[in-house]
């Protein structure tokens, strides 16, 4: 095995950290072994009271770009808060799944400790991710799987106009529009009916939530074109950046997507295909 990746190592834990203590403290154990330090910021810090400062662990750290790679022991959910803290760097984000889904991770939860010694000793291949940088709530954001414009609950239905490089395309009612990366065209993408896009495909997809319209169709978009939605209903709505409300957006506002090439690193197992993942994933989910 190659010798351990320079630079401290960056910890994400599970939103249920119980599940994942005993990983974190291998981690941390492995990484010591190794000469390495493991980074906590201040929210896994606070997650995980019982990790105590010392040799090989830095609490209420910093988010780094030394750092060698970024371990993320959760979910989907988990690697995607990993890939947005180091966006715009190099740092590679490693994930194993304590989650439903995985479709992200580069190892199950049944392979600690050894995808940690993978982690540390960077054992694995890297793809670089694109995002939706979205403008117009205030901050730039960016979103690795996708971005949603949804009603609020107990509001009416939403109007939505959207048009993309300055020509409307339409104006849809519906509970929401989300668009997609294509890592994240098989989370709410897939469940509104619109079309799985592999792995290093550049663009986007555009699908609705449950449109009042039998012409409302799923629309890929050049990787080059800019989107824009704006809010026509009465209401505001909530923007829900890669299944976080972020923000709402006032009645006659809008926002502008763009899709980011190579705005993060993901770590994906050797042997990993996104044909084979795609069907192993999905597969297993639907025989479960």
């Amino acid at each position: 095995m190659d010798a351990v990746r320079s630079g401290p190592v960056t910890a994400f834990t599970h939103a249920r950290p119980q599940e994942t203590d005993d990983a974190l403290r291998h981690l941390i154990g492995q990484a010591a072994e190794s000469g390495a330090v493991v980074r906590l910021d201040a929210e896994e810090t606070a997650k995980h009271p019982s990790i105590a400062a010392g040799p090989g662990v830095e609490l209420d750290a910093s988010l780094d770009v030394d750092s060698s790679v970024a371990v993320a022991l959760g979910g989907d959910g988990t690697v995607l808060r990993a890939l947005r803290s180091f966006a715009g760097t190099a740092v590679p984000v490693f994930g194993v799944n304590f989650g439903e889904i995985g479709f992200l991770a580069a190892a199950g939860r049944e392979e600690v400790p050894a995808a940690l010694g993978r982690a540390l000793h960077g054992d694995f291949e890297t793809l670089a991710m694109p995002a939706m940088q979205v403008r117009g709530s205030g901050d730039e954001l960016f979103a690795f799987n996708d971005l949603a414009l949804t009603r609020r609950a107990g509001d009416r239905v939403a109007e939505l106009g959207y048009s993309v490089s300055g020509e409307e395309i339409g104006r849809v009612r519906s509970d929401g529009i989300v668009v997609a990366t294509p890592a994240g065209s098989t989370g709410y993408n897939l469940a509104n009916g619109g079309p799985v896009m592999a792995w290093g495909v550049e663009g986007f997809v555009v699908s609705f939530i449950a449109p009042h319209s039998l012409t409302a169709r799923a629309l890929v978009v050049a990787p080059d074109d800019e989107l824009k939605i704006q809010n026509r209903s009465a209401d505001p709505v909530e923007l829900v950046i890669d299944g976080r409300p972020v923000a709402e957006i006032a009645s006659g506002a809008e926002i502008q997507a763009s899709f980011r090439p190579g705005m993060a690193v993901l770590a994906v197992p050797d042997e990993s295909g996104f044909y084979r993942r795609l069907r192993e994933t999905f597969g297993r989910l639907a025989s479960s």
